[in-house]
């Protein structure tokens, strides 16, 4: 299950990832990517695919770009599909890309972030992603799982100034079913 749903299905599990943990998903993406693939230049898809994209970009020493593709930017309540918003950076032209972001289920923003690199002319592109939560199979993934997800940076939210549990994981956190 993608991270940030509005429902959590705890029957599945759940994996909480701490930081320290999702740098080494990061670290082991970027180990399988090399095995068969060497990027010019990393897009990561933002807002939390910049995060190993960031990592994985590094670890190859190249360009690091990002791309917004998103159902919640500039919304309050999610749309049904994601939109891609501005364009891929024309740097991508002629070069072989790596989209990378922290999550897929159904592939939607993926195939949308895979158009726009196309359309900018890009060499050549795959994906990855570090952890595989649905049936979208990326190029790459450092893990797979149907659990929920509780991402480091999801775990806790400002509520009157103090950081709390987000109350979406609450109750699945507690173990609470």
């Amino acid at each position: 299950m993608s991270p940030r749903k509005h429902s959590v299905d705890a029957t599945k599990g759940v994996l909480e990832i701490e930081w320290p943990f999702f740098g080494e998903l990061s670290r082991g993406l970027a180990l399988k990517v090399s095995r068969d693939y060497i990027p010019d230049l990393v897009i990561g898809i933002a807002n939390a695919g910049v995060i190993p994209g960031a990592v994985v970009a590094a670890i190859f020493g190249c360009e690091f770009h990002s791309l917004i593709v998103s159902r919640r930017h500039r919304t309050a309540s999610p749309r049904s599909a994601p939109e891609v918003f501005g364009s891929a950076p024309d740097v991508v032209e002629g070069r072989r890309v790596l989209i990378v972001d922290e999550t897929c289920d159904s592939g939607d923003t993926i195939r949308l972030a895979v158009a726009a690199v196309i359309e900018a002319g890009c060499l050549d592109v795959r994906t990855a992603v570090a952890i595989r939560t649905g049936a979208f199979e990326p190029d790459f993934h450092a893990i797979a799982t149907e659990s929920t997800i509780v991402l480091p940076w999801d775990r806790e939210v400002l509520v009157d100034g103090e950081l709390m549990v987000n109350p979406l994981y609450a109750d699945a956190l507690r173990g609470d079913h």
